[in-house]
């Protein structure tokens, strides 16, 4: 995982390709996501959820995760979705602000599932509480004896 101090990709090879997509997966350094933001990159997304998988201080990815579930762009908040659940798998933490983001996505989603399994409850909403003991429930009653 990097440290977010190389080129802007964790391999190393240089920038970015905005244009092709290529090395956006390895991005690992959170200024070069903001300015990417800042200029509207429409696969900023995916950048995202490179530097989730990249970076080592969840502090810093997770401003960029915020961002990206507040995005006009349907896209790039279902990208956000699916770095904070890498940001919960990988660093077992969340913010409150992207807990209060998250709370407007759709439920069952990739973020909730990682949330519950990997970041502790006591750390958790109550919203989130309620979908997944529910859930937990009706799985429960469709299988009794299973």
């Amino acid at each position: 995982m990097g440290t977010g101090t190389g080129t802007g990709t964790a391999d190393g090879a240089g920038g970015p390709d905005w244009q092709g997509g290529s090395n956006l997966i390895g991005v690992d350094r959170p200024d070069v996501v903001l300015a990417a933001f800042e200029r509207g990159e429409p696969q900023v997304g995916v950048a995202v959820i490179g530097l989730a998988l990249n970076h080592a201080d969840p502090a810093a990815v997770l401003p960029m995760v915020a961002r990206a579930l507040e995005s006009a762009d349907r896209e790039v908040r279902r990208q956000g979705v699916i770095a904070l659940a890498h940001v919960a798998r990988l660093h077992r933490t969340v913010d409150r602000r992207c807990l209060e983001l998250l709370r407007r996505c759709p439920r069952g989603n990739e973020a909730d599932d990682d949330l519950w399994s990997f970041v502790p409850h006591r750390e958790l909403p109550l919203w989130l509480w309620r979908h997944h003991v529910r859930e937990r429930l009706v799985d429960r009653l469709r299988r009794p004896f299973g």
